[in-house]
């Protein structure tokens, strides 16, 4: 990946980038940024994964972006895995991007094949670095091929953290047009920054803490309501 390809992009002095050169494939990955909205404070290389770790320039938030090249093997999908691992000590908001090579539901694909081990490893990796899969808008899926073009799945997608969530409005994630590969582009867009409180979210990760559930029980069992049964539950 060559610099003057990069400049070729546009934004001129203002565009910071870091890339990840493929070995034995026909592809890589590119992250770019707007330095007047994103510093780059740091960045992982990995076999399979680039990880940027960013500093929002507007209110000094930080979050980590990484982007992703599936594999097809079992082996290197191993190897991707553990680099997914590592980018949980860059921090708590995180946005792995990319094509995964694998579908996390069976819905995911037109043939609807059965959930297998690598499927179910997936999502164990989602579920343990609590990561949110946003529905794709207007379109279900994002790769298309196979015998007569007849197959389709969604490979590529944004994944990301509950607090990545929290700091901006009206996220969404949709597909673009395609103009020449199998993938179709996707796009990841908001309303912004957001402000004011933060909404309160659930982490599934939270059930796992020793003692959780039985704290809970205590808060709840605290709270008086005398009222409808409804009214309680809405109350508590």
């Amino acid at each position: 990946m060559s610099q003057g390809l990069v400049r070729s992009l546009g934004s001129g002095r203002f565009l910071d980038w870091r890339a990840l050169n493929m070995e034995e494939v026909a592809g890589g990955i590119l992250i770019c940024c707007y330095k007047r909205a994103l510093d780059i404070l740091d960045w992982e290389e990995g076999q399979f994964t680039l990880s940027c770790r960013f500093k929002i320039v507007e209110n000094g938030a930080f979050w980590v972006f990484t982007g992703v090249y599936g594999t097809f093997t079992k082996v290197e999908r191993d190897g991707m895995w553990e680099e997914f691992g590592a980018i949980r000590g860059f921090g708590r908001s995180l946005v792995p991007r990319g094509d995964f090579n694998i579908t996390l539901f069976q819905k995911e694909r037109s043939s609807q094949r059965r959930i297998n081990s690598a499927m179910r490893r997936f999502a164990e990796i989602v579920d343990d670095l609590g990561l949110v899969d946003l529905p794709l808008q207007g379109e279900e899926f994002t790769w298309n091929g196979g015998l007569n073009n007849q197959a389709w799945a969604r490979l590529d997608k944004f994944l990301m953290s509950p607090s990545w969530l929290d700091q901006f409005s009206g996220v969404t994630q949709s597909r673009l047009s395609r103009p020449i590969s199998d993938h179709f582009p996707i796009v990841l867009e908001g309303g912004g920054i957001r402000r004011g409180p933060t909404p309160f979210r659930f982490e599934n990760m939270w059930l796992k803490v020793e003692g959780f559930k039985d704290l809970v029980r205590t808060w709840w069992q605290e709270i008086e309501v005398k009222s409808s049964a409804r009214y309680r539950l809405a109350a508590k």
